[in-house]
């Protein structure tokens, strides 16, 4: 018998790999929004009592309802608001003759208060900023599992540091606080996190489809992660060092076809930006800034700001470098008199209290030691810009005069966490050798690393909390 007739036509083998696909994709999806519903509830259970008094972007969105880019300042405190008088960082728009016109400018780029623009047309100045910032963060989660799952990494890496990114990183403080700094931080990791996710999937569909007769000069997914960096960078402007990664990873051929499209797209929100400080401010950069610095050489003799030195400047990378490493906890803190040391104070008198400089990074999200063993695989494009991006980003935030202030951890450190999750995750696949002869203790090592993360972050949130941080 011809068993070739018998057994009918050859099957569609293309047919079949996405058949078997779709059931992996939508488990994916589940999973995804997963972890997108869990964030969101553990950041809404932890969030502070109190509404966020710091919403300097809603005064702005406010402002450009009103038809202005100056705010009201000092606005004082009334039984329905607490106004904005106790703000530390608007500078005050003075009039022809140099008197108080009672309205002021913000130094932050302008992004945030975008986002926030339909709900105060909607609420005023009641919006409840905290929680946008929630469910900003916990779509960044998200964003960050479907990032992880374009990477060669297995399920439980998968799994692990989709957790971490979600509660052992300060992606946890930021969302549960939402005051001005962190919901700035928060839109700018999730846009990030979108570049990045963006810019793997270009350079998978590049790697399959191999080199083209005619290569086209931009890749539309590189043009879109551009603007997607760009817009982060106009929440955080450190964020736009991140152009490394776009330069060696994404679609559209060599490195100099990467970096076209990459900054064609990035050059849009940039020069949005541009031409909205120039309009509000008369400055391509906004000199609210260098005012807020002068201001805080004077109103914080103590944090060892340099008058000689500008608001961004390399004398000061030593100094913040020590924040970043090395600040650990303070241990025995002096107490108020008549106060009792007991574990959990209030007032602070306590054996162990978060430090509100900040703190080690290590020690608060010890899982980025992950990305040590991406070391050794410096030749992958994917390593290579990831460690670039997050070197760049860092030395610019390290160069400015203030690292943050009362706050838990080490906040800038959001500024390159989209790229370094790409190094901590194929590090930490790296770590664990190849599959079905792993030993352990090696992934008990990697779970330990997030979950001592999250058990410290936890830790500093309970504290925070506590302090009325």
């Amino acid at each position: 018998m011809d068993r070739s007739i018998a057994q009918g036509p050859a099957p569609d083998r293309g047919a079949a790999l996405l058949v078997a696909a779709a059931p992996r994709a939508r488990t994916a999806l589940a999973v995804g929004l997963g972890f997108v519903l869990a964030s969101f509830v553990l950041y809404q259970l932890t969030r502070p009592a109190y509404q966020a008094i710091y919403d300097h972007f809603a005064w702005q969105a406010q402002a450009w309802l009103d038809g202005q880019f100056s705010i009201p300042f000092p606005v004082a405190g009334s039984a329905g608001s607490p106004g904005n008088a106790y703000y530390n960082d608007v500078v005050p728009v003075l009039g022809p003759d140099g008197a108080a016109t009672g309205r002021g400018m913000i130094p932050f780029p302008p992004l945030p208060a975008v986002v926030l623009l339909p709900f105060v047309a909607l609420l005023g100045l009641a919006v409840d900023q905290t929680f946008l910032a929630i469910l900003v963060g916990a779509l960044a989660v998200g964003l960050a599992f479907r990032l992880l799952g374009r990477l060669p990494i297995r399920p439980a890496v998968h799994a692990l540091l989709t957790v971490f990114v979600g509660a052992g990183s300060a992606l946890w403080y930021a969302a549960s606080l939402g005051s001005t700094w962190y919901f700035a931080h928060v839109v700018a990791v999730a846009l990030a996190l979108g570049a990045v996710d963006l810019a793997l999937d270009a350079d998978a569909r590049a790697v399959r489809r191999g080199a083209p007769e005619r290569p086209r000069l931009v890749d539309g997914r590189q043009v879109a992660a551009g603007v997607l960096l760009g817009l982060a960078a106009a929440s955080r402007l450190p964020v736009i060092f991140g152009l490394p990664f776009l330069v060696l990873v994404g679609g559209g051929g060599d490195w100099r076809r990467r970096a076209l499209g990459a900054g064609i797209g990035a050059a849009i929100p940039m020069a949005a930006l541009a031409l909205y400080t120039w309009a509000a401010t008369g400055s391509l950069f906004n000199p609210v800034y260098e005012a807020l610095y002068r201001q805080e050489l004077v109103a914080y003799p103590g944090l060892g700001y340099n008058a000689a030195w500008a608001a961004e400047d390399v004398r000061y990378i030593p100094q913040n470098l020590g924040i970043m490493l090395a600040s650990l906890p303070t241990v025995m803190p002096p107490c108020d008199p008549g106060v009792a040391r007991t574990a959990w104070s209030a007032a602070g008198c306590s054996w162990l209290v978060p430090e509100q400089r900040g703190m080690s990074l290590l020690l608060t999200s010890p899982a980025y030691l992950l990305a040590l063993p991406s070391l050794g695989l410096l030749r992958d494009r994917r390593v290579a810009g990831a460690l670039l991006a997050t070197l760049a980003i860092a030395v610019v935030d390290l160069a400015h005069f203030s690292q943050g202030w009362v706050q838990f951890g080490y906040r800038f450190s959001l500024d390159f966490a989209p790229f370094l999750l790409v190094a901590v995750a194929l590090g930490a696949e790296r770590f664990l050798g190849p599959r079905g002869a792993t030993p352990r203790w090696r992934l008990a090592a990697v779970a330990g690393l997030v979950g001592a993360a999250v058990v410290v972050q936890a830790w500093g949130i309970a504290w925070a909390r506590t302090l009325g941080w």
